[in-house]
């Protein structure tokens, strides 16, 4: 066997080894990376729900009156109990806001007993990857560093594995040239 033709197969061992081992990442790196790039169209963060309706007036009482038990009894008709409640106040003359643990609210109109009830809710999975994408830490950075080098030992290896007209002397190089000149282009005129 040559030696291009063992440094091939060695290469060949080395991505795909470290392909199926940085899979899982690469998958969550995209994922939150799309997210990401369109924060201004989708929250990846929360989940959040608007609800209006109206209490019973019977159940109103004034401003000065209205107690912290009154407020998680208001909580209750949205489906928030004790432990959500973090505090109230008047924003206005007749309205009641009430803070409710995780960034929800509740805000009423005591003057008619409209209310907005306003449910945030963190999203479990692609909030966690927007976590990781956002770099948590200092051993998240160690790990990080260390797939960032694997990536380019991933992509240098694919380079050589594919020989003749369809490697990089051929098609792969015109692919490898284009996909280097996008990016600058991109830089340089938009």
């Amino acid at each position: 066997m040559s030696r291009i033709a063992q440094i091939r197969k060695g290469c060949r061992f080395i991505h795909r080894d470290l392909s199926y081992f940085f899979s899982g990442i690469i998958v969550i790196y995209a994922v939150s990376g799309i997210m990401l790039n369109h924060k201004r169209d989708f929250n990846a963060e929360y989940s959040i729900s608007r609800e209006e309706f109206v209490i019973n007036p019977g159940a109103l009482k004034v401003r000065e009156e209205i107690s912290r038990e009154d407020a998680i009894s208001f909580m209750e008709k949205v489906g928030e109990d004790e432990k959500g409640y973090t505090k109230h106040y008047f924003p206005k003359e007749n309205q009641l806001k009430i803070f409710i643990k995780g960034g929800s609210s509740l805000v009423i109109d005591l003057t008619n007993g409209e209310a907005v009830y306003e449910q945030v809710r963190k999203r479990p999975v692609i909030s966690a990857f927007n976590r990781l994408h956002y770099n948590p830490g200092r051993w998240w950075t160690v790990f990080s560093d260390i797939f960032a080098l694997s990536l380019l030992i991933i992509t240098i290896t694919g380079l050589i594995l594919v020989k003749g007209k369809k490697g990089i002397g051929g098609r792969g190089g015109i692919e490898l040239l284009v996909g280097i000149l996008f990016p600058l282009l991109f830089l340089l005129f938009f």
